[in-house]
């Protein structure tokens, strides 16, 4: 990423690592996990030649931004605040807010508690949804032998020593289960985040990958791995060991509708598409999203839309931000 602009900013008690490029209205791009802001590589020059500052912060945690301790400090409400300030460190009154993966789950709560900043949002994989019924550590399956992904994450310093043995390899495996190369995702199929035996670890239920995925060269992978070699995964596990904590927190905000103008895209090929009840919950989207203006299937792609697919990614983007913004 050396063409674009990189920089240190203080943001929220933090200080946070962004890359960015062009001038123009602001556009926020949140990355999810595991990931950086290299995610968003194809977006950032789009942007900037259509008309718009785009910045994408390696998000707390990840990267080299700060990542602190306590786990309590990866809360959703905290991550919002982070992109509050951070439209303020940068100088701008508002942006638009772009999320892949857990950046799409910030994204829609930003849009949320704060319109007068984000004026509107766009969301890559996962939808807006309404509160549990219950918190995920009872949502989500756990017995003797098998426990959801979720559990396994939240059991600090295991899934941080599995993963941090070989980082390429471990971003190799998730990054092309995941991928839309791996074919459709059904229901009925195993879930390569599902379900993991008691005595496995996530990496040990994945294949070994022959070859890269063909929208990731081995420049790209390298850089994903040197950020995690040096940040670790212990910032973005902690998203994972706040699950239970943001569920508590949301009560405050129960029946609070989101009004800004939002997009919704999904690859054909996501995974979170064979979770069930997911393609219930898409649909239902508009009844949480007043001004919903596209919900959209990206065919062939995968859970990384971003990297996937970028020339409809970035289509979808520039249209739905032109009609946004009034150009003098």
């Amino acid at each position: 990423m050396s063409t674009f602009k990189q920089s240190f900013v203080e943001s929220n008690n933090l200080r946070f690592h962004v890359t960015e490029q062009g001038e123009g209205p602001l556009v926020l791009l949140c990355h999810g996990f595991p990931e950086t802001a290299y995610a968003w590589r194809h977006q950032l020059s789009a942007l900037a030649r259509a008309g718009y500052r785009a910045v994408a912060p390696d998000m707390r945690g990840f990267g080299l931004s700060d990542s602190p301790v306590a786990t309590e400090r990866f809360s959703s409400l905290e991550l919002v605040g982070d992109l509050v300030a951070l439209v303020d460190a940068l100088g701008a009154h508002d942006a638009v807010i772009v999320g892949s993966d857990w950046g799409a789950t910030i994204a829609w709560q930003a849009a949320q508690l704060r319109p007068d900043r984000f004026r509107g949002v766009v969301a890559l994989g996962v939808p807006m949804m309404g509160r549990a019924p219950m918190a995920p550590s009872g949502l989500f399956p756990k017995d003797v032998n098998t426990w959801h992904y979720t559990h396994y994450f939240s059991e600090v310093g295991t899934a941080e020593e599995e993963f941090e043995r070989d980082v390429t390899m471990t971003l190799l495996k998730i990054y092309s289960a995941a991928s839309g190369d791996a074919g459709p995702r059904t229901i009925t199929m195993p879930n390569p985040f599902g379900l993991l035996p008691r005595n496995k670890g996530l990496l040990d239920t994945l294949p070994t990958p022959e070859k890269l995925p063909q929208w990731l060269s081995e420049e790209d992978l390298d850089i994903f791995a040197k950020a995690f070699r040096h940040s670790g995964f212990q910032g973005g596990l902690n998203y994972y060991r706040n699950l239970d904590l943001n569920w508590a927190q949301q009560a405050a905000f129960t029946g609070l509708l989101i009004h800004v103008p939002a997009l919704y895209l999904v690859g054909e090929n996501d995974t979170g598409l064979a979770m069930p009840g997911m393609r219930q919950i898409i649909e239902l989207m508009p009844m949480l999203v007043t001004d919903l203006r596209g919900s959209k299937i990206v065919p062939r792609a995968g859970h990384w839309l971003s990297q996937e697919a970028p020339v409809e990614v970035n289509a979808e983007l520039i249209e739905f931000l032109a009609a946004i913004y009034t150009r003098e």
